[in-house]
């Protein structure tokens, strides 16, 4: 039997992890700092690429940066990173690479700072998601103000790939924003 399923994207032939990450995850809000830490990076990743390409890598990122516990991440040595440039299961180029060690160092700066990164991430949105339903993903900004202050503040405190509009991206990825369009399906849950 054919779903029909009306989505904001994923819904295309051939597409069912893109159909899956739509329904199980997209505008879906994240507190857990380990997965705020992975779609960090994977975001960073994906600057000047499709996030297509990137969740088709994700198991590779996983395997690659130790499931993003920061801790670890924070402890990879040039010769660990240097070794990721060999790697086809992730992007290989080398300053997303290196970037993932040192945002993990701020990300790590950050939870001492705030207890948490989630505390520090969703103070920005009053700890409440924001819901916006727009008729056309056309409608969806690249950037809004409030990515804007985030980007300035972690490229601020050190972090790299962070600019606003892939904060923005980011935002979207953990639920601090909820665009889904208003006839997807997801907007009614």
């Amino acid at each position: 039997m054919k779903e029909n399923k009306k989505r904001c994207f994923g819904s295309a032939p051939g597409k069912e992890f893109y159909a899956e990450y739509h329904d199980k995850e997209w505008g879906i809000p994240v507190y857990d700092d380990t997965r705020l830490f992975e779609m960090l990076i994977l975001e960073g990743a994906q600057a000047g690429l499709s996030w297509e390409t990137i969740l088709k890598r994700r198991e590779g990122y996983r395997k690659a940066f130790y499931h993003f516990d920061p801790v670890k991440v924070a402890k990879m040595t040039d010769d660990e990173l240097n070794d990721l440039l060999e790697n086809q299961g992730i992007i290989r180029n080398r300053l997303k690479i290196y970037a993932a060690r040192k945002n993990a160092l701020v990300f790590l700066e950050i939870q001492k700072e705030f207890g948490s990164f989630s505390n520090y991430i969703w103070n920005f949105v009053d700890a409440e998601p924001i819901v916006i339903r727009r008729k056309s993903l056309k409608d969806v900004p690249a950037s809004t103000p409030t990515s804007d202050t985030i980007s300035k503040d972690l490229k601020k405190r050190g972090m790299t790939f962070v600019g606003s509009t892939i904060i923005y991206a980011f935002m979207q990825a953990v639920g601090l924003v909820d665009d889904h369009l208003a006839d997807c399906w997801c907007s009614n849950r």
